[in-house]
């Protein structure tokens, strides 16, 4: 049966699986590689699921990447080459040679004696070299996707192939890598694993800010020159230090000070009192509100929803959904529901700086 390899945040283990039970034909999971790394069983392959949540994304799923073929590793730097000479023989006659690619390697065993920069160097190598394909690790449009890890006796058990050769060399555990080529956007996200990092910036108010620009990337929100965004629970300023940075004139709303090196932007307006007490002061109007509060994601929607007649016409939102402790299900549900009264959902992820909360993307609706 075809496999995969898909990733989520481990808190989210369940709903990510339930996802793909949901949305997969027969699918299956056999092993969790590392925490929140599964391989998985399934018969429409990689493809045909890659292509389903193309029309309707998964929220808890961060990365999707097809397993075409399997390579026993003995843990010496022989791997190197054998998994160099692998990906010749497997992936140069498909990878396509007029598209940019990249070779994208997580090591989830610790056992393993090379890092992922020393495969992608090797395999990139060996591919350039037998097709003249362009690397570019920035943008690439196809990717090889290669995970080592160790499987453990039970996990072997499910896969025939795979126990046989661990049996041959009389192991009760094994590592291996799984290698799969695929374009870029059906992985779900450019970054190895959905890992999407930032560099930390000299001025960083907070590491919030990193949730707001995964948010703008993943859901490719492009703000207008100069726009106008409301920031509400915008303290200690980190959504706001973004936003700024993206020319927008912020109405930053929160009870609490803001961090001093914002004091002085003229382009920052902060009024001091809680979201509440502002919608009822007449507000402006806004082409972005954004909301980051610690609050009940049922009450959050509901001051989205109080606030949507701020927003210009077909104006953007982006909130978050804290949810700790159980039923999260339930409370994305009920929390949805409320929103839809005043917005169309655009999409909800769980994004690699979430913790436990989703990020929701929204367009205001018609009055």
């Amino acid at each position: 049966m075809p496999q995969i390899i898909f990733t989520c945040d481990p808190d989210f283990n369940e709903l990510a699986l339930d996802e793909f039970r949901r949305d997969s034909v027969y699918g299956a999971p056999v092993a969790e590689l590392a925490p929140g790394v599964w391989l998985a069983e399934c018969d429409d392959g990689f493809w045909g699921l890659a292509e389903s949540w193309q029309t309707k994304p998964p929220i808890f799923v961060r990365h999707l990447c097809p397993v075409d073929a399997v390579f026993p590793l003995t843990s010496t730097s022989d791997d190197i080459a054998g998994l160099a000479a692998l990906a010749e023989a497997e992936f140069a006659t498909v990878l396509d040679p007029d598209l940019p690619y990249s070779v994208q390697t997580r090591v989830l065993d610790s056992d393993l004696p090379y890092k992922p920069f020393d495969l992608n160097i090797a395999l990139s190598g060996s591919l350039t070299e037998a097709t003249g394909a362009v690397v570019d690790v920035r943008a690439p449009e196809q990717v090889l996707s290669v995970v080592c890890a160790r499987l453990d006796e039970e996990a072997l058990s499910r896969i025939a192939f795979l126990a046989s050769q661990a049996a041959d060399s009389g192991q009760q555990t094994a590592q291996f890598a799984f290698l799969g080529l695929s374009p870029t956007y059906l992985n779900i996200s450019d970054w190895a694993g959905g890992v999407r990092r930032f560099a930390r910036e000299e001025g960083q108010i907070s590491r919030a800010e990193f949730k707001l620009l995964e948010a703008l990337e993943v859901f490719r929100i492009d703000l207008p020159p100069r726009g106008v965004a409301l920031d509400l629970g915008a303290a200690p300023g980190g959504w706001t230090r973004v936003l700024r940075q993206q020319e927008q004139f912020v109405t930053a709303v929160d009870p609490a000070e803001l961090d001093p090196r914002l004091a002085d932007d003229k382009a920052v307006r902060h009024k001091r009192m809680t979201a509440e007490e502002y919608l009822a002061d007449e507000p402006d109007e806004f082409d972005l509100i954004v909301n980051d509060m610690r609050m009940d994601a049922r009450d959050s929607a509901r001051l989205m929803v109080a606030y949507s007649k701020q927003l210009y016409r077909h104006g953007l939102a982006l909130m978050t959904f804290k949810l700790p402790g159980t039923d999260r299900k339930q409370i994305i549900d009920h929390a949805f529901g409320i929103l839809r009264q005043r917005y169309e959902i655009l999409g909800a992820r769980q994004l690699f700086h979430n913790r436990s909360e989703i990020t929701v993307a929204m367009m205001g609706k018609e009055q």
